[in-house]
């Protein structure tokens, strides 16, 4: 069960990562903007604030690398739980599509945390 745990950590920490990457570099980009389905114009204005978003997927990652590598459980129920909250957020004012990037994945992760415990 910890294995499974473990590895579920580490795809969220990665799916995060690469949010970061997205949001923090490749925002005005064609590859950013075909993630967020962007417009040109509306990328750039909003650069900035993707660039904040990003920040915080990263401090979303470092935890649960943190967790992953301490094998800390109280740190990937705390991270895993905040991935979720998130998520859910996002689903209902960005996208419904971070449901499944962003949720699922979080909420499989924390069963096992939980199960392995």
């Amino acid at each position: 069960m910890q294995v499974v745990a473990n590895v579920l950590i580490a795809l969220v920490a990665v799916i995060h990562l690469y949010i970061v990457v997205l949001e923090m570099f490749l925002w005005t980009t064609p590859r950013g903007q075909k993630a967020f389905g962007l417009t040109p114009e509306y990328a750039q204005s909003t650069k900035a604030l993707a660039a904040n978003q990003g920040l915080y997927n990263g401090f979303l990652a470092a935890g649960l690398i943190y967790a992953l590598i301490r094998q800390d459980f109280g740190a990937s129920v705390l991270f895993t739980v905040f991935v979720i909250v998130a998520g859910i957020y996002g689903t209902f004012t960005a996208s419904r599509k971070i449901f499944f990037v962003q949720v699922v994945p979080g909420a499989l992760a924390l069963l096992f945390v939980l199960l392995a415990h």
